[in-house]
């Protein structure tokens, strides 16, 4: 990839796959070499919500939040094509092919390589990740194939308020129908803890800087004093989750490959039906790339936070939502490339 079109990308992002890396290694050493550590957080735990991690996922959260301009949804009427597209693939197929996939290859395919209880766990983590389309990352695969920001900003508005109210039924009939007891209220503890809450501070955090500082210094000082912190969160949180994961990784890694292999196989699927679509409706490239992305990629900060909560650290579906993050980076930069690749078929 050339160094312009890096240029949206930050350090961190920009290398985000080698940080993970690092960052499972380092998990792994502390699992083995340093028990201590894991065994001692594991100790701060209510309602089977790790409060060292819950710190961490409030950090990767909020700096999202702060982008969700609640007006902008207003505009969305005038261009509502894009939004069909992205919020029908998102909230009507893609929960439910990212279980049939995964059910075909981990309970299926895959059920003489996987035991049957731990195919049930690794199962409800690709729902988890299905479940929840991308909300921060998506502005940097915008950026890289020049989409619209504004209705970018309206795309990620209107799914954020979406996931609110569909996020937690929808991951509840589908784990339920795989024979997993969900906890009806921790589900909904989680979304309120990580979702409803960051994004009421989040919305008022931007209306007092706004209304104080100015739009322009909100977007261009306060925006960016968060840059790394998302990032930052989410490497720390995964040196937890695989100091916890060391043992199960180690014995079997043959096991991340399988994982790896409906997710790769969900995220094309994906792009290619809301990418297909909107060149079917004649939407412009800098509107339709964008839509196909977020529904390409996951909210994997929210899937690992409700993996944690309902599964815990050391599950299997937290396991899933990490191995998410481990391939959703070089994957997504792909779909980049080739919806770059194919901008001359769009209006």
């Amino acid at each position: 990839m050339s160094n312009k079109k890096l240029e949206g990308m930050g350090f961190f992002e920009r290398y985000l796959s080698v940080w993970v890396g690092l960052c499972i290694i380092i998990g792994l050493a502390i699992g083995q070499f340093l028990p201590v550590i894991p065994e001692t957080l594991s100790r701060f735990e209510r309602a089977n919500v790790s409060i060292p991690v819950a710190v961490l996922i409030w950090l990767m959260i909020y700096p999202m939040m702060l982008k969700i301009d609640f007006d902008s949804i207003l505009q969305a009427a005038k261009k509502p094509k894009g939004l069909i597209v992205t919020c029908s693939v998102n909230w009507l197929i893609k929960p439910f092919s990212m279980f049939l996939i995964a059910y075909l290859f981990i309970k299926v395919l895959f059920a003489p390589f996987i035991d049957a209880e731990l195919g049930t766990q690794y199962l409800a983590g690709a729902v988890l990740l299905g479940a929840a389309p991308c909300t921060a990352m998506v502005f940097v695969w915008s950026h890289l194939t020049k989409g619209d920001p504004a209705y970018t900003l309206i795309q990620v508005a209107v799914n954020n308020l979406i996931l609110l109210v569909a996020f937690t039924p929808i991951v509840a009939f589908l784990l339920g129908i795989t024979d997993v007891f969900v906890p009806y209220n921790t589900l909904f503890l989680s979304v309120f803890l990580f979702i409803v809450i960051p994004l009421v501070f989040g919305y008022l955090s931007r209306k007092l800087v706004i209304n104080k500082k100015g739009l322009d210094y909100f977007e261009n000082v306060f925006l960016k004093s968060f840059g790394n912190v998302t990032v930052i969160g989410l490497l720390l949180t995964l040196i937890i989750i695989f100091s916890f994961q060391g043992e199960v990784i180690l014995n079997n890694p043959f096991h991340i490959v399988l994982i790896a292999i409906p997710l790769i196989l969900q995220t094309f699927f994906i792009f290619g039906i809301a990418y297909g679509w909107a060149k079917l409706w004649k939407l412009p490239h800098n509107i339709a790339a964008p839509a196909a992305l977020i529904g390409s990629s996951n909210f994997f900060e929210l899937a690992v936070a409700v993996a944690i909560a309902l599964f815990g650290l050391n599950s299997g579906a937290t396991l899933v939502t990490v191995v998410g993050v481990l391939v959703e980076v070089p994957l997504m930069l792909y779909l980049v490339t080739i919806a770059n690749k194919t901008k001359h078929h769009f209006a």
